[in-house]
């Protein structure tokens, strides 16, 4: 059940955001009297899932579900009508058209995508408020990836500023880090003792390189008995067993999951005694951890600490909402842009995903707020790589444009075609990879 309705919303936001894109290029097109040929939401090679002529333009519904197109009259584009194309350019035609004009029409469905985005994150704040964390009231503190320990962070901790600001939000300390370079923490340790920890100028990348930008701050949570044991692996050749719960890893009592982590993780090539509760008994274990920092073992869903108390809504009146909202598709922006550093890197490649990647990001049960702040962030995505120069991609596009306004020469029609062709399976490849990548990953397990 978690797969379809995971799926459902996927499907919903991306059509949206296909449709609303394409409607970015159709309305300045039809703005300067270019014909329009077709406007279809999916790719339709072959034959067309539901098709119907309403003026000039064939609207449909294609079979492949991989994005959308508006075929405008005269343009090089993923059609490649070599037919149209031979003949005269005709007043109503893309290449008839000034380059001024060309380039509004290219740059349309990307400021589309930015503006749908903004309005997104205006409307959910005015609508629903936004969640903060106010550290305060956190009991037990937070969980801290084993990783961010050798710089001084310990379990438990509580963050009071970051670069000199309060910080609301614990997942987006990771991120703090990670594109916005954040170096300057001041917490507070379990004991009380308050500190300032002055973070590596190349953390981002050493963070990024570690596995370490996934989940570096985040809710604590009790650790649960054992729920499954996987095969060949350290739980299983110490015969661990559904229903064990750990008490203690090398004499450090365990009551957290993150406790359990970190004691793995700094332990990794090395044997660990462990003392397990089975039956009412504890029992003594020892363990050979491998490099990789795990055990074997499945947990009985995890519950949240009681910090969930420190939780509160923020509400916003639209006023507050269209500036907030506005700095958050700012935000988004930036952080879409910023990525890119990791992403053209051996581990970025490694860790690119496709459709059923982007799947996961949306909860297991339907929340329209969830749904949408999800859709907004797509969305500038979307916007960010649409953008990119690559032929077959509407940055390409303007790029080529860019070149005809300055030097005042167009690309020739044979160099568009072969760079058209060049573009599109670069794209075809990165989806194949992208995709395969999923598959293999959900056949594996």
């Amino acid at each position: 059940m978690d797969f379809w309705v995971r799926a459902a919303q996927l499907i919903l936001s991306l059509s949206l955001l296909i449709v609303l894109h394409e409607f970015g290029h159709y309305l300045p097109a039809k703005w300067f009297n270019t014909k329009v040929e077709k406007f279809y939401l999916f790719f339709n090679p072959y034959f067309s899932v539901f098709k119907k002529k309403i003026g000039e333009t064939e609207w449909g519904l294609g079979w492949i579900p991989l994005g959308g197109y508006v075929k405008i009259a005269g343009m090089v584009d993923e059609s490649m009508d070599k037919e149209q194309l031979a003949q005269p350019p005709q007043p109503w035609e893309f290449r008839s058209k000034p380059a001024w004009q060309r380039l509004i029409i290219m740059l349309g469905g990307i400021i589309v995508n930015v503006l749908v985005c903004f309005v997104i994150y205006i409307m959910v704040l005015f609508v629903w408020g936004e969640e903060k964390i106010d550290q305060s009231k956190m009991v037990n503190g937070m969980a801290i990836h084993p990783y961010m320990e050798q710089f001084g962070f310990q379990q438990g901790d509580k963050v009071l500023t970051v670069d000199g600001q309060k910080l609301d939000a614990l997942q987006q300390l990771g991120g703090e880090i990670l594109i916005f370079n954040k170096r300057h923490f001041k917490v507070q340790h379990p004991g009380g003792k308050v500190e300032t920890i002055v973070l590596p100028e190349d953390i981002g990348n050493m963070m990024w390189e570690n596995g370490a930008e996934k989940g570096a701050f985040d809710f604590r949570f009790f650790l649960s008995k054992v729920d499954s044991v996987a095969a060949k692996t350290p739980a299983s050749r110490i015969g661990l067993k559904k229903g064990d719960k750990f008490v203690k890893i090398n004499d450090q009592e365990i009551q957290f999951y993150d406790q359990f982590q970190s004691e793995l993780y700094h332990n990794k090539g090395k044997k660990v005694h462990v003392t397990i509760l089975r039956d009412g008994k504890e029992i003594e274990k020892e363990a050979y951890i491998g490099m990789d920092g795990k055990m074997g073992v499945n947990f009985k869903k995890l519950s949240v600490s009681s910090d969930t108390s420190a939780v509160y809504t923020q509400n916003y009146s639209l006023g507050a909402a269209l500036t907030s909202g506005f700095g958050k598709g700012l935000r988004t922006m930036y952080m879409n842009v910023a990525q890119f550093k990791y992403v053209f890197s051996k581990k970025g490649a490694e860790s690119i995903g496709g459709v059923g990647s982007i799947g996961k990001l949306f909860p297991a049960t339907w929340n329209w707020q969830a749904f949408w702040t999800l859709t907004a962030f797509l969305s500038m995505m979307l916007a960010i790589m649409n953008l990119l120069p690559i032929p077959a991609l509407d940055g390409g596009h303007v790029m080529f444009l860019l070149y005809e306004m300055i030097t005042g020469r167009a690309p020739g029609q044979k160099f568009m075609e072969y760079a058209q062709y060049v573009g599109f399976f670069l794209l075809l490849g990165l989806i194949l990879y992208a995709n395969g990548k999923d598959l293999i990953g959900a056949i594996m397990g």
